[in-house]
This record gives structure tokens, C-alpha cells and sequence, in this order.
């Protein structure tokens, strides 16, 4: 017992003007589970902000980017919080849809077979997406942009057409916007999983010249990662994203810095489920990096560790 520090748990104290950082501080002191891991991902995403040096990756699945907590990626790379992103290609399908129809609130209980037959609308957890705000609103828009996009070059790497598209968008709430606007790169290795890829598709079936460089991708994450005095990176959920930036990490030594926010459990084997120290096995994520697991739904989690982490830069 004598190099065990004993910490006493301290009871939260709820005011009305109570701020979330004020908030996630209490939590950092009462034990309580995931809240203590909340406060301590919250304080870990600080020291990764306030590192100058750090090369900061953000991680997500597309889902998120049918809620609210679009924004609060966006407000990060407006902010200058993130350095690169690494997603999937649903995420550029919510984006631009979104900056150019609504999407709606639902529930999770709802009557799928009504939706589809009678309205016409997809349903994504608890948000409904009407056909007409998603597959048909890309293809009037992202045609036309392709045309002027691969004009002078028939090949690009995913960050590069995502680029050339952000760069023509309008909407300052736009995640494409904002990347452009601030050099982030956005790579998107499973680039035909989803209605960006499938129009990419379709603009091919007229210009068999067309090649997607995924290998420019990957040299831009290695000459990245490797050139990068310290990494961190805050991962949401799992999947091919997430594994490519854990993946390239391993060749410069692992992530110094490593939040995961999930909802999956570890014991089946997945990716998703698999909590850091797994990674750190691998050496993509090193045994003294300051790290933690977040288990929780990250459309709660992401914004209250931002919410916290803004107020104190």
C-alpha cells in the first residue's frame, strides 16, 4: 500500500451558471465510472491541442454527420483543432447533402415499411432521410463539379477530389468547406462505399480514364505520420478509419496521444471493440502514450469533450 495514492472521491456539486468544463471537472474528481474517463479524455484532448508539435488526427464513421455533432467536428476544424481526417465516404454524402436539404428528427421505433412505402425516407437511427434530400441532390450537384474537377487531370487521390469539391462549396457550415478553407486534409479510403463513390462511378461509366490514386493517399498519410514530432488522435467508433490511422501510426513508433470514444464491445473480436491496450500490443499506440477509452455515444461525448476543451485554449 505504500505506492498506492489513495484520492479521495469528491461529491459533484450541480449549480444553475454551471458551465460542461465546470462540469467535467467535477466529473474528474467523483470516480463515476465513464465520467471519470470523460474528464480524463477531456483533459488528454487539451494537452493535444496545446502541443504545437502534435499532428492531430480526427477519426469517424459517416453516421454522426446525419446529427447535430456535424457541427461540432466542424466548429473543430474551424478552430483549427484537427490536421487531418480520416473517414468514411458516407460522411461526404451527409455533408453535402445536408448543405443542400434538411434532414429530419425520428425514432429509433418508428414503422420502417411505412417509411419506405409511403413517404419514400431512409432511416438512420433516429434521423430520417428523405430520398429526395440525399442520392438525387449529389448527383445534380457533384456531376457537374466532376466535369470541371477532372477536366485537366484524370487522376487524383481522395483528398485531392474531396479538396477540389470543398473548394466549390458555398455553405460556411459545410465539413468540405471548412477543410478547404483550413488545408485539412480529408481521406476517405473506402471511397466507393457510399453515394459520393457511386456518382464517382457514374461519371466513369462516360470517362474510362478516370483513376482514383489511393496510393497518393497513402503517401501523404506516411510522409505525414512520419514527419510528425508528436501524433495524436481522437477516434470515433471503428471500421476502416479508424484502423488507418492506427495502422500508419505503428510506422513512426504509435500515437502519443489516443482518445477512442465507442459504443462496441471487445469480447467478438472487432476492431470497433477493441480498446487501446490492444493497440498498444501492436505498437500503434505507445505504452506511455497518455491515452484513454470512452465508452459512450459519441453524439454526447464529442461535444462535451470539445465543449470543455474550447473553453480552456
Amino acid at each position: 500500500m505504500a505506492d498506492l495514492e489513495l484520492i479521495p472521491v469528491k461529491d459533484i456539486k450541480a449549480k444553475k451558471d454551471m458551465t460542461v468544463d465546470q462540469l467535467l471537472r467535477a466529473m474528474g474528481g467523483a470516480g463515476g465510472f465513464t465520467a471519470q474517463k470523460l474528464a480524463d479524455a477531456t483533459d488528454i484532448a487539451e494537452s493535444m491541442v496545446k502541443d504545437k508539435d502534435c499532428l492531430r488526427i480526427l477519426s469517424f464513421p459517416a453516421c454522426i454527420m446525419a446529427t447535430g455533432t456535424r457541427g461540432i467536428i466542424v466548429d473543430m476544424v474551424r478552430n483549427g483543432l484537427v490536421d487531418l481526417i480520416i473517414t468514411t465516404c458516407g460522411t461526404l454524402d451527409h455533408d453535402l447533402s445536408r448543405s443542400y436539404a434538411e434532414y429530419y428528427k425520428g425514432d429509433f421505433m418508428m414503422d420502417d415499411e411505412m417509411l419506405r412505402e409511403e413517404y419514400e425516407i431512409s432511416r438512420l437511427g433516429n434521423v430520417l432521410v428523405p430520398d429526395e434530400c440525399y442520392g438525387a441532390v449529389l448527383e445534380e450537384n457533384l456531376l457537374p463539379m466532376f466535369e470541371e474537377i477532372f477536366a485537366e487531370k484524370e487522376s487524383l487521390a481522395t483528398h485531392e477530389i474531396i479538396d477540389a469539391v470543398g473548394s466549390r462549396m458555398k455553405d460556411e457550415d459545410s465539413l468540405l468547406y471548412q477543410c478547404h478553407r483550413m488545408g485539412v486534409p480529408v481521406v476517405v479510403p473506402g471511397i466507393t462505399d457510399g453515394s459520393f463513390g457511386c456518382q464517382l462511378w457514374m461519371y466513369y461509366q462516360t470517362h474510362r480514364k478516370l483513376r482514383i490514386d489511393l496510393f497518393a493517399d497513402e503517401q501523404m498519410l506516411s510522409e505525414m505520420t512520419n514527419g510528425a514530432k508528436t501524433l495524436g488522435a481522437i477516434i470515433v467508433g471503428g471500421g476502416i478509419s479508424k484502423h488507418h490511422v492506427i495502422w500508419w501510426s505503428q510506422f513512426r513508433g504509435g500515437l502519443d496521444y489516443c482518445i477512442y470514444l465507442t459504443t462496441a464491445e471487445e469480447y467478438d473480436g472487432s476492431l470497433s471493440g477493441a480498446r487501446i491496450r490492444e493497440a498498444v500490443s501492436w505498437g500503434k499506440v505507445k505504452s506511455d502514450a497518455r491515452k484513454m477509452t470512452v465508452e459512450g455515444d459519441a453524439t454526447i461525448t464529442r461535444p462535451m469533450i470539445y465543449a470543455g476543451v474550447i473553453s480552456r485554449i
